[in-house]
């Protein structure tokens, strides 16, 4: 197996449980086994019938920016982590050391970017939900 492979191998295992718990802590409402009529379809109801929730598409779509961005935090730390256990087990060669320096100043940049892209985003959608209230 190279070590490539088993870099990805590693990051996958460290990922998707985080991504796995994380979505998991959302309270999502399931849809009871309800039936619906036919003139109750597109009434008022329908959200409630259905368990969608009633949020302005705004927001919503607001939410679901920031959950991206906390994803890509995740991924961003994962790579920090991965470069300093590279350095660690390094051994003193100096192009793993050199490598691991490379991963870590990437996963650093990286979460600079995240973080100032999640600043911007949450700005501009407060400020268009602010506006158009």
């Amino acid at each position: 197996m190279t070590k490539t492979l088993t870099m990805f191998a590693i990051s996958l295992l460290v990922v998707f449980p985080l991504l796995g718990g994380v979505a998991l802590s959302y309270n999502v409402p399931v849809a009871g086994a309800q039936q619906l009529d036919s003139e109750d379809f597109f009434g008022d109801d329908f959200t409630d019938s259905t368990g969608l929730g009633q949020a302005d598409l705004k927001s919503t779509i607001g939410n679901l920016i920031r959950v991206f961005l906390g994803f890509l935090g995740v991924i961003a730390v994962v790579i920090v982590l991965l470069g300093g256990f590279k350095w660690m087990t390094a051994s003193g060669n100096e192009d793993k050391v050199s490598d691991a320096k490379k991963m870590l100043i990437a996963g650093i940049i990286g979460l600079a970017i995240i973080l100032a892209a999640y600043a911007i985003t949450s700005f501009v959608i407060e400020s268009i939900l602010t506006a158009s209230a």
